[in-house]
């Protein structure tokens, strides 16, 4: 499919290290290395490792002794022919060994490219390609384990079954109204899309719910600490970061401006915002953080509403129904001046946090279930399976009204279409393949 031979450092290149890798990809990656490796064996068959030295063919000097691993078409990360070599790990020597491999033939790769060749030559498909650079920027366990079950091809195993189903009806559908009289195939009713629809939409809800929760898996959750000034706000960040973050004052109306920080929980990781009291206030300095906590509390995903609990007023309760909307949790800070048994209380100023420790870790344990099972991991592919159930329940919408059958398949066909984007491979040729070939229509 290209032409030419791509070429680009594979590792780090900001700092040295004992050990970096060049690699090459393309139809000219071994006349390449011919050009510039001195081994006792050139016959480079695929996975294997040859020992010897670059060589700089101008001067003939040696530049590194190296370590270089084969690989041949098609039985390679992207397909073609590839090169690695596996140089010490010098930035000069690196970058040496990087200008050798251009001025022999060899491109500069862009971005990704290396990656982009492997999806596009059929290597893996567009979901996994995404899970590659999702398992490089992944930093914790659960991440990684994400991006490792999509790298594995379970969101194609998730989505085939119902792929599968789109086309079949589609077929029948087709078959139906171009070849009549083809009795032999089936006549399907309306009655009969109508149930499979019905089941399509049910199985992907489940799976939108799913990814919903790799979302927050993946990305965590933007937090709000809001509370009237001096309540504890503050306190509260520098416990949950176990940090000072946040200056801590007895003052009212310390925190003017957002602070910011993330902490990660056993079941989620927190985004967290701590904003300047919300009260009345006369400074015009105070009033301009008032309205960047407003603005931050319209965009949190959980709110925290935090509480003195030696001193509950007309401005909490204030806050409590502006606030009662929101996925909240509502904390009573200061226990240990003023003990309750209301709710969650937490002593920020002396770490006693636990409970609402506790409570975020709880909320969010559903969310695991998306590192036991097979689930979209973007916004690209959640946006395209809301696409392919939009579709569908046109087309249900379209049955219950009696609409023909055939006038029913463009939006049955849009669903098919929405499904084959996630993985990357959508035509209309794909498509008819896949209905044909289920029937023997020429016989």
């Amino acid at each position: 499919m290209f032409n030419d031979t791509i070429v680009a450092i594979s590792t780090s290149t900001l700092s040295a290290a004992a050990i970096n890798v060049i690699r090459l990809s393309g139809n000219s990656s071994f006349d390449v290395l011919d050009k510039i490796f001195v081994s006792k064996d050139n016959n480079y068959e695929g996975y294997r490792i040859y020992y010897g030295f670059i060589v700089d063919p101008e001067t003939n000097e040696k530049v590194d002794e190296v370590l270089v691993n084969t690989f041949r078409s098609p039985k390679s990360f992207t397909g073609e022919d590839m090169v690695e070599i596996n140089c010490h790990g010098g930035l000069y020597v690196t970058r040496k060994i990087l200008t050798l491999c251009l001025s022999c033939g060899a491109r500069q790769a862009l971005n990704g490219e290396f990656t982009k060749r492997a999806f596009l030559n059929g290597k893996i498909d567009l979901t996994q390609a995404e899970a590659i650079n999702d398992l490089i920027v992944a930093d914790n366990k659960d991440n990684a384990k994400l991006a490792m079950n999509s790298l594995s091809g379970s969101i194609r195993k998730l989505l085939e079954p119902m792929i599968d189903a789109v086309e079949q009806c589609v077929a029948h559908i087709e078959v139906n109204i171009d070849y009549p009289e083809y009795d032999d195939n089936g006549i399907i009713t309306a009655k009969e899309v109508k149930s499979l629809v019905e089941r399509w939409l049910k199985e992907s809800e489940n799976i939108l719910n799913i990814a919903e929760s790799s979302i927050v898996v993946k990305e965590g959750v933007k937090t709000v600490i809001v509370g009237k000034p001096n309540v504890g706000k503050s306190s509260l960040l520098n416990a949950l970061l176990d940090q000072d973050k946040a200056i801590v004052s007895d003052i009212a109306g310390t925190t003017r401006d957002l602070v910011e920080g993330e902490v990660r929980l056993n079941n989620v990781t927190l985004h967290l915002i701590d904003t300047a009291g919300i009260r009345e206030t006369e400074s015009s300095i105070e009033q301009i953080g008032i309205r960047k906590s407003k603005e931050a509390l319209a965009q949190a995903q959980l709110v925290i509403v935090v509480l003195d609990s030696s001193d509950i007023d007309d401005e909490d309760h204030q806050l409590l129904e502006e606030t009662e909307g929101y996925n909240r949790i509502v904390v009573y800070n200061k226990s240990d001046i003023q003990p309750t048994d209301e709710g969650i209380t937490i002593s920020a100023s002396n770490n006693d946090i636990s409970q609402l420790i506790d409570v975020i870790n709880e909320m969010f344990e559903e969310n695991k279930i998306a590192l036991t099972q097979p689930a979209l991991t973007n916004e690209r592919q959640i946006s395209l399976m809301r696409k392919a159930k939009q579709s569908m329940e046109q087309s249900l919408q379209a049955l219950n009204d009696e609409v023909p059958l055939d006038l029913v398949t463009e939006d049955i066909q849009n669903a098919y279409r929405y499904l084959k984007e996630i993985l990357g491979e959508y035509s209309r040729e794909d498509l008819l393949d896949g209905i044909f070939s289920r029937f023997c229509v020429g016989k």
